[in-house]
């Protein structure tokens, strides 16, 4: 509080100050929640833009994902909750939902086609019949081994 309130005037006219702001911030705060246009704009500013964070580097929210990792945020978590997870309780479930929901952000269709290509390789290099290369046999061939000339 920056003004020093010395005597009772002084305190009436500081209580008189604020109610004076209060009604202020009352009427602005009505109009901005006024019209729909204005409480769908308030609710969407509770999702981060698009905009470039400190290190330049643009934030990953659910609008920037691209469709593989928009799938993802729902399949991963339903697919671990019916599957590892059936029998468990609550808490484990959403514990599960909320790290599966993070962990969706690190999907994207890059990656997962560099893992598949790496995966496809490593299945074609195991799997692969190894064809046996004959190598060519070295002959030494003296006079001893070539019979001599004999004309018909």
């Amino acid at each position: 509080m920056d003004t020093q309130v010395r005597n009772i005037q002084e305190l009436r006219i500081e209580i008189g100050r604020l109610k004076n702001l209060e009604a202020e911030q009352s009427v602005a705060l009505k109009a901005r929640f006024s019209g729909p246009s204005a409480i769908f704009a308030t609710a969407l500013s509770l999702f981060p833009g698009s905009s470039a964070t400190i290190d330049g580097v643009k934030s990953a929210n659910f609008f920037n994902q691209d469709f593989l990792g928009l799938i993802s945020r729902f399949v991963l978590p339903l697919t671990l909750n019916k599957t590892l997870f059936r029998h468990s309780n609550f808490l484990v479930k959403t514990l599960v939902g909320i790290l599966s929901q993070k962990a969706s952000h690190y999907i994207s269709e890059d990656n997962v086609t560099g893992v598949w290509g790496k995966a496809k390789g490593l299945f074609n290099s195991v799997f692969k019949k190894k064809d046996k290369v004959k190598e060519p046999v070295a002959v030494v061939v003296t006079t001893e081994d070539v019979p001599p000339y004999q004309p018909y």
